[in-house]
């Protein structure tokens, strides 16, 4: 996907995203455009407008209740505001520690698919910790319009997003009846992403991370800060971030990093978003099963 911020952009990459369905986005557009006409000329330039999402198989999502793992708001220490998340600890993580991950949405903030996003990553025995990035503002709680929540987003600043998830990858090693405190992993999606490419250059802690369609580092000065092992999910058609990636991966490669990249052929940015435009199931599965594995191979290696 172009990275377009005009307000068609990113009315075109909320729809992609899974804020809203075809027909809400057309509305939206129409109000920016005036007209009927206008507004599918205005479309018609996204190939995203061409996009089929696939079914959702059953087993993907995991429910609130799922009894596998417990699941819970919490509220902990920022370095300017209180900070919000959402913790999901496996049952196993009960009777012995286990590693922990954090998960860092996309630009609309901790919503209802990436709270499950964090509980399938607390059913695969993780302590998994999802993290609002919205919490200097008040939370994602507060707004309730995707475009708000967009907008609110676009106030973040990357000292301030860092300095939060600092924070809360602190929080996440504190809870030590439950995790390996220096066994922490990250995921994150599209915004996600980037963020975790800025994380891990700047904090050597993270155990392994996987940023799904993320903005990567452009400069080897930044390559070369890394420490943490890096699995890069990437689509085919999400021209303008791959295209990024792979520059990135040469620059990987020259350092001697541990990174592993993937790029699912025919697919575009947020397939793995199953409320959204773009998701495709196989894809998405066989990326998720991937991060799992990288989890494993990382976070549970011998110590």
């Amino acid at each position: 996907m172009n990275e377009d911020n005009s307000p068609i952009g990113e009315l075109v990459h909320l729809y992609v995203d899974g804020a809203f369905g075809r027909r809400e986005l057309i509305e939206r557009v129409l109000k920016v455009t005036g007209n009927m006409a206008a507004a599918m000329v205005a479309l018609s330039g996204y190939e995203e407008m061409n996009a089929q999402a696939t079914p959702v198989p059953p087993g993907i999502r995991v429910a609130e209740n799922d009894p596998d793992i417990e699941a819970r708001d919490v509220t902990f220490a920022g370095e300017a505001s209180s900070m919000f998340g959402y913790l999901a600890i496996p049952k196993r993580a009960k009777i012995e520690p286990q590693p922990g991950v954090l998960v860092i949405h996309e630009n609309r903030g901790l919503v209802e698919h990436i709270r499950d996003v964090t509980r399938r990553v607390a059913k695969a025995g993780y302590v998994a910790l999802g993290v609002d990035m919205l919490s200097r503002q008040g939370g994602t709680s507060q707004f309730t319009d995707p475009t708000q929540l967009a907008a609110a987003y676009n106030r973040t600043n990357a000292i301030d997003r860092r300095s939060d998830l600092i924070s809360s990858l602190d929080y996440l090693k504190r809870q030590e009846n439950y995790v390996i405190h220096d066994r922490i992993g990250v995921v994150g999606f599209c915004a996600g992403g980037g963020m975790i490419w800025d994380l891990i250059v700047n904090v050597s802690e993270i155990a392994a991370a996987v940023p799904f369609y993320g903005t990567p580092p452009l400069v080897a000065e930044d390559v070369a800060k890394i420490r943490t092992p890096v699995l890069g999910i990437y689509g085919e058609t999400d021209r303008n971030f791959t295209r990024n990636m792979q520059i990135s991966a040469g620059l990987l490669s020259a350092a001697s990093k541990s990174y592993g990249l993937h790029i699912y052929e025919g697919v575009g940015h947020a397939f793995h978003n199953d409320t959204g435009a773009n998701y495709n199931a196989p894809a998405a599965i066989d990326a998720w099963a991937r991060t799992l594995a990288y989890f494993d191979k990382w976070l549970r290696r011998p110590r």
